[in-house]
């Protein structure tokens, strides 16, 4: 039985990224942040199923603890400071996390078992103000946030890990993707939660930002098999992960209010508190590579997705 490594499974992708090795037959191994008030609700379901344990990408020590205890084949490092928003406020927790800490545990697989497969989870926002449209793996990196150069740093500590010390440490840089399990600060869920209670009487209007902003947005539920799929290939690399179409806010909007029977310009306000510093204007990427070299197809259309969300939280509001 294989034994993998998830850091941050308590988010979205880590509980997708949980279900996805387990029904593979996987002993799942979760690694926890130390916390009185650890959200459990993604892994409700599956707690039973996996071990959890506790460590901190701002720990080296905990992390080769881990990996001493454990023994995992593969480590799919997740955890990180992830809104991009937060990380203008807090720039330096965000590059002690999503950055150092993306050193920390190659530093801890390193000493503990270079063998290990690493997974690094690269994110679209790494390309920023872009440089090519669509864009793919050799594309130049521009970041807008401080998240994005945080990203940045794990890109490419995650490469020079691997070249210098012969690694299998690949990266997936993720274009945006989205679920029911998405936290309530991202403007997806925002949206598809402001929906259903508008529908509901339970709320009269949405405030957002800025609706011209265009993503490459696709379900997380498919995208977490691309992960697992790079682990597998003989030799580690790094792979775009996308639908391969840009949508707005604005759109998305259109799409999850019309699920709902409900005109969107009725109850959306423009507020200029959700503008960025910087703006990320156009994100679209090219899936080529890992289409010809994983076999990897996203299942789940943009308006299946949004539809996906907006029925779980009427649902979900409805008890």
């Amino acid at each position: 039985m294989p034994k993998a490594l998830i850091t941050g499974i308590t988010g979205q992708d880590g509980s997708y990224l949980a279900e996805f090795l387990l029904a593979r037959g996987y002993d799942v191994v979760g690694m926890l942040r130390r916390s009185s008030t650890v959200n459990f609700e993604r892994i409700d379901h599956i707690q039973n199923d996996i071990t959890l344990a506790p460590g901190d990408l701002i720990d080296g020590a905990s992390m080769v603890q881990v990996l001493r205890e454990h023994e995992p084949d593969e480590v799919y490092n997740l955890a990180a400071q992830s809104f991009v928003q937060t990380s203008f406020g807090q720039a330096v927790l965000t590059g002690e996390t999503t950055a150092l800490g993306v050193t920390r545990l190659l530093d801890a697989i390193r000493m503990v078992n270079p063998d290990i497969r690493f997974y690094q989870a690269s994110s679209s926002e790494m390309f920023g103000k872009v440089h090519e449209v669509p864009q793919k793996e050799d594309t130049p990196f521009h970041p807008r946030s401080p998240y994005g150069v945080a990203k940045v740093y794990g890109h490419w500590i995650t490469v020079n890990y691997r070249e210098s010390y012969d690694m299998h440490a690949s990266s997936g840089i993720l274009f945006n993707h989205e679920s029911p399990r998405r936290g309530l600060e991202f403007v997806t869920r925002k949206i598809t939660d402001a929906a259903a209670r508008i529908k509901l009487g339970m709320q009269n209007e949405v405030r957002l930002g800025n609706l011209d902003a265009q993503r490459d947005w696709g379900f997380a539920g498919d995208y977490v098999e691309a992960m697992w799929m790079m682990l597998q290939q003989e030799v580690p690399d790094d792979y775009v992960i996308c639908m391969g179409e840009t949508h707005s806010v604005r759109e998305f909007c259109q799409l999850a209010f019309g699920a709902l029977d409900l005109d969107w310009e009725k109850y959306v306000v423009i507020d200029p508190a959700f503008y960025r510093p910087a703006e990320v204007d156009l994100l679209i990427g090219d899936r080529t590579k890992a289409n010809e070299k994983l076999g990897w197809e996203p299942k789940t259309s943009f308006e299946e997705l949004v539809r996906m969300m907006v029925e779980a939280d009427l649902k979900a509001l409805q008890g």
